[in-house]
């Protein structure tokens, strides 16, 4: 186990029940997930989700609630990484530039989702937990929204 753990943000944006997902390559394969990546320093965990989602899919989105927290230790002695997974809204469409890493920006149903391979079992899980209604209310975070 790897310690520090790394600290991720991940975001569930939905559109007339579908979700907002990003293809990528991992280990020479393709892959989905929600868009995510990891705080930067200087950085909130709302910050660095906001700027996550605008750099992987080019929307602006606002946090509504955080659907979980979650661990999760990488096979093979991998980084332990821990996720706060967010309930974010589309403000707009940008021209924001993608990052050279994501293959496609998709707006899928839950089953589509599930039939694809995804990054981490987190994809799966986060959306569970958003499906089941979790939600932290932001006032309970370290940001809350003016």
């Amino acid at each position: 186990m790897s310690w520090p753990p790394e600290i991720t943000v991940a975001a569930i944006v939905t559109r007339n029940d579908t979700f907002l997902m990003v293809e990528e390559i991992e280990h020479g394969e393709l892959v989905i997930n929600q868009p995510a990546g990891h705080l930067e320093p200087n950085e909130t965990l709302v910050e660095a989700m906001m700027r996550e989602v605008l750099e992987e899919t080019s929307y602006l989105t606002r946090p509504e609630a955080i659907v979980g927290l979650y661990q999760f230790q990488a096979p093979e002695g991998g980084p332990l990484y821990f996720r706060v997974c967010y309930l974010a809204r589309v403000i707009e469409k940008t021209h924001q530039a993608l990052d050279p890493d994501i293959q496609a920006v998709l707006w899928l149903s839950q089953k589509e989702i599930m039939a694809r391979k995804h990054r981490s079992p987190l994809v799966a899980r986060c959306l569970q937990d958003y499906q089941t209604g979790q939600r932290i209310p932001l006032e309970h975070s370290a940001w809350v929204p003016s």
